[in-house]
């Protein structure tokens, strides 16, 4: 009989580094997509406020806090990332754990939006995508979200079962970007 091994989606792949960048995985805990049910967003909202002092994040934002964030990931469905949701989010949203579903990284060091703009056909200029500013978009030809986390850093979510192939893209890209700077 076979011994199962628990493993991250990029465990043995990261971390890279490449002159000042770094990429990382993020454990980020429990992933739970709520499916706002119809008319409920304002009840929602509230339930998420008491239960884990956040709140519904308006269309690509995320809402973070101590505890954990809500990340906007499409109409009516958000991500709440982190604690285990309240049982009182159900009378409002559908629940649906995500949790082994997604691979997430970290980018960060300066050049990181360099390289993110040869991953990804987002305007992530800080005019355009500030801080704890999200969207569904390609990752290097791979379904994921994008998301800036402050400074000089990205967390980048693709399926689980991308997560070599993002490594690997976003390695070679970083190898580049440093070469350019003189950093390799």
């Amino acid at each position: 009989m076979s011994d199962l091994v628990e493993m991250t989606p990029c465990a043995g792949l990261v971390p890279v580094t490449a002159g000042a960048l770094r990429l990382s995985e993020v454990e980020p805990g429990r992933m739970t997509a709520l499916a706002l049910y119809k008319g409920q967003a304002a009840a929602l909202d509230r339930a998420l406020a008491e239960a884990h002092g956040l709140g519904w994040p308006a269309p690509g934002r995320v809402i973070a806090g101590e505890g954990g964030a809500v990340q906007w990931f499409g109409l009516d469905l958000a991500l709440l990332i982190g604690p285990a949701p309240d049982a009182a989010l159900a009378d409002h949203a559908a629940l649906s754990d995500q949790s082994d579903a997604w691979a997430v990284l970290r980018l960060e060091g300066p050049g990181a939006e360099a390289v993110m703009a040869r991953l990804t056909p987002l305007d992530l200029r800080a005019g355009s995508f500030g801080t704890w500013a999200t969207a569904r978009s390609d990752v290097a030809h791979m379904v994921g979200a994008v998301t800036q986390a402050g400074g000089d850093a990205y967390q980048i979510m693709v399926f689980r079962s991308m997560a070599a192939s993002l490594v690997h893209e976003v390695t070679l890209v970083m190898r580049r970007v440093a070469a350019r700077e003189g950093g390799v």
